[in-house]
């Protein structure tokens, strides 16, 4: 591939995940990032077969921006695998909320070939360091089905709160003391140290 064609290829993407964010996954088209990188809508397919490789890359974008933000959290050593825990999901509900279209796109296993471009080797080592710190935490406990368990009221959170359900119906604008009763119910109750 020249560079001029890497070039292109990096625009595309560039195109999709603007889309993305601007109109949402609906709006993800080949023509449509085609038109607004200004090459033929033809042009796409040499660098992105098909649509669903286009998808995949743009999701890898987003897993690669999430990696980003959960290697900058906080580690918070002293308090113990809980607070790393709270602080890693405060980071994953932040990324969810502030993206909603990349967040719905990375999650769409039906639209994207997960093993293409790489997004298992993206999103499972994610994965893995919920497990990590959920089984230093509880120890006792299966932490593989604990993490998967507490993964998936967070998908349940940020989806309810950006259709602002959980707001009306809780009566709370900040997701703090839901998140923490999230964390009790998968974890128990903070306790010093811990």
């Amino acid at each position: 591939m020249t560079e001029s064609d890497n070039g292109l290829r990096e625009r595309l993407v560039d195109a999709g995940v603007a889309l993305l964010a601007a109109d949402g996954l609906q709006a993800l088209t080949l023509r449509e990032i085609a038109r607004r990188t200004g090459v033929s809508h033809g042009a796409p397919r040499r660098h992105f077969p098909t649509h669903l490789e286009l998808l995949s890359a743009i999701a890898r974008r987003g897993f690669d921006d999430l990696a980003g933000r959960v290697r900058a959290t906080p580690a918070h050593e002293p308090a113990g695998p809980r607070a790393q825990v709270a602080a890693l999901a405060r980071t994953y509900l932040e990324f969810a909320l502030d993206n909603p279209g990349m967040y719905e796109l990375m999650f769409r296993h039906d639209l994207l070939e997960s093993g293409h471009l790489g997004l298992r080797e993206r999103s499972l080592p994610l994965f893995g360091v919920l497990v990590g710190l959920v089984g230093a935490a509880r120890p006792e406990a299966d932490a593989r089905r604990v993490a998967g368990a507490l993964w998936a009221n967070l998908h349940g959170i940020a989806q309810l709160w950006r259709w602002r359900s959980l707001q009306l119906a809780l009566g709370d604008e900040d997701f703090g003391p839901l998140l923490e009763t999230v964390l009790v119910a998968h974890l128990g109750a903070a306790q010093s140290g811990r």
